[in-house]
């Protein structure tokens, strides 16, 4: 290759870096409307996001512009200083979208007491000179101007929680969307520094904690998906399938209870961590997911202590027994496979893990099937036998 052409493609490798957003995008090189400085930027380090700044001591103001790309296009952006927390809930909140009706960059106040009540609100504090941009040259990031007097509790103490927050959509009557559970949506908080020269540090608050309930979550996943998800189904085809082969009589009993029993151990494991999740994430609910929970844990624990009162195979009452005892050990078999899907649907993780989870599920069920048609074989089979004899 000769020298020209070396050095044509390096300056065209080059400027390409240059002219890239991915590569030269930071908070210095953001440009906005308005003819506002703020002399302090920071690159935010969750979600792409942006913030410029400037702290007036002498009237409490803080002046901001917070830039970031919506999750997905027609998303909205979110910048909130919390007085009371770290997180979301008690957030006084700015969020940006682009209104569906002209197309126009809006923004609207959050004042956030729980996650079921994000409708536009008046916030805590004052706040003014709000407007909204959408930044087309970069990707459709859109950006919130605005000025914020700090309380004075927070002027005390020379900092403010910030959170920021990015999300696909909106949702019906002007609530914002669901934002995704993914690492960066949950770190997305950190402590803004409002003391001596208004440098701009930051303190990101919260990692460790983040990290942990992130751990906590994947625990109460995994154990809840062996247990409800895949143990109890197992136990219940071992039940189902093996008992009609005489040779396996009582081998399947004693496999059934402890396959049985040992879902229901680490079932309430996850369960517990899932009350311990729900107790330190104030004003975050799934409703329907802890629900289901609750119920199945009722329905294993009484199927637990009915095993107690199990009548022998003769008396007069087991047919009864028998009845409840697979009734209910169906309807903890099929809560349980809908709760681990709704489970998966909260947490979020890479598509392998649900299509690993509906993999085993479809093992299962093709075994069953297997099964099923075996045991009808071998009844008839005997019911044939039984009738030709005298």
């Amino acid at each position: 290759m000769s020298s020209s052409s070396v050095r044509t493609s390096l300056s065209l490798f080059f400027l390409a870096l240059l002219i890239s957003p991915a590569v030269s995008q930071t908070c210095k090189s953001q440009t906005f409307s308005g003819d506002k400085t703020y002399p302090h930027c920071l690159d935010l380090p969750q979600l792409k996001a942006f913030l410029h700044y400037s702290y007036d001591a002498a009237n409490t103001t803080l002046a901001v512009v917070f830039s970031a790309p919506p999750a997905k296009p027609g998303g909205w952006i979110a910048w909130a200083i919390n007085p009371k927390g770290t997180g979301m809930v008690g957030a006084q909140t700015l969020v940006a979208y682009k209104d569906p009706g002209n197309g126009v960059a809006v923004v609207k106040t959050l004042n956030i007491s729980s996650y079921s009540s994000l409708v536009p609100s008046k916030l805590a504090f004052d706040v003014w000179d709000m407007k909204a941009e959408e930044a087309a040259r970069d990707g459709g990031t859109l950006r919130i101007f605005a000025r914020v007097k700090v309380p004075a509790d927070l002027v005390a103490k020379g900092k403010v929680n910030q959170v920021w927050q990015v999300g696909p959509q909106l949702g019906p009557g002007g609530m914002i969307g669901k934002h995704a559970f993914d690492p960066p949506n949950l770190a997305s908080m950190s402590s803004l520094d409002l003391k001596g020269d208004n440098s701009g540090s930051t303190t990101i608050s919260g990692g460790g904690e983040v990290n942990a309930k992130i751990e906590k979550r994947n625990i109460h996943g995994i154990l809840n998906a062996v247990s409800w998800g895949i143990l109890f189904p197992i136990g219940a085809i071992i039940a189902r399938y093996m008992r009609i082969f005489e040779s396996a009589d009582p081998a399947w009993f004693y496999l059934h209870v402890t396959c049985q029993f040992s879902a229901y151990v680490i079932g309430v494991a996850g369960w517990g961590t899932g009350l311990k999740l729900g107790s330190e994430s104030e004003g975050i609910r799934f409703t329907g997911h802890r629900n289901i929970g609750i119920a199945l844990f009722a329905l294993a624990t009484i199927q637990m202590f009915a095993m107690l009162l199990r009548p022998k195979k003769d008396h007069k009452y087991r047919f009864y027994w028998n009845i409840y005892h697979h009734g209910v050990g169906y309807a903890i078999l099929i809560l349980g496979i809908i709760n681990v899907f709704k489970g998966l649907n909260i947490l979020n993780p890479k598509d392998t893990y649900k299509t690993a989870y509906i993999a085993v599920i479809a093992i299962l069920g093709g075994i069953a099937l297997l099964l099923e048609a075996v045991t009808w074989v071998i009844v008839l089979k005997r019911k044939s036998n039984n009738s030709m004899k005298p």
